[in-house]
């Protein structure tokens, strides 16, 4: 049987949440990734649903949209539901960082002191709804890893950042130690691979 295929641009992104779920549970895939600005992208593009990445492609099945490429559901409809809220709450912190990036929309001292610290204040509180490691119990679900790309972006913005916020500090230190993700992590900055189109304020 074939392999997923997942195409998205040589960066972290968004596509960095899908690569994170799929090494730390051994998920077999292609990684496609294709150059800002290089010359393949834009014939790819016009064979895509809705001619944007990330999608993935498997036995002739073609699935865009991050969140409809994570899904992996909780146990049961609550779980399912708050694993849903956690998602898309952790979505609307990166919209903020985004338009920090790439429209100037605030500057790195608000980002940093106010804005960021002000979703990190509710992603604490629900995180402390369920015991255990992860966001629901002792196993990875789909939003554990959207929340460590995001907060590991972050650190990246400010070294204390996550300092006030224990739950989130421990969680992100622990998905670093995970077996499977350890390795590419740390060849991850070591290649120093872009978060972004730019690298905006993360000096």
């Amino acid at each position: 049987m074939a392999v997923p295929q997942l195409y998205y641009f040589d960066l972290r992104g968004f596509g960095e949440y899908i690569r994170l779920l799929y090494l730390d549970n051994k998920i077999e895939f292609e990684d496609i990734r294709y150059n800002i600005g290089g010359e393949e992208w834009p014939e790819v593009k016009k064979k895509m649903i809705f001619g944007q990445m990330p999608a993935l492609k498997h036995n002739g099945q073609e699935i865009a949209q991050t969140g409809a490429i994570l899904h992996l559901n909780g146990s049961n409809e609550e779980e399912a539901t708050f694993l849903g809220m956690f998602f898309e709450g952790v979505r609307d912190s990166r919209m903020k960082y985004v338009r920090f990036i790439y429209v100037d929309e605030e500057t790195r001292e608000n980002l940093v002191q106010k804005t960021l610290p002000e979703h990190l204040a509710n992603f604490e509180k629900l995180f402390k709804i369920h015991s255990g490691d992860f966001i629901i119990g002792n196993k990875t679900n789909y939003a554990d890893y959207i929340l460590f790309e995001e907060l590991d972006v972050y650190h990246h913005l400010d070294a204390k950042i996550l300092d006030k916020f224990p739950s989130l500090k421990a969680f992100w230190e622990r998905m670093w130690k995970r077996p499977n993700l350890k390795s590419y992590l740390e060849k991850r900055d070591a290649d120093r691979v872009f978060i972004n189109a730019i690298e905006k304020g993360l000096d």
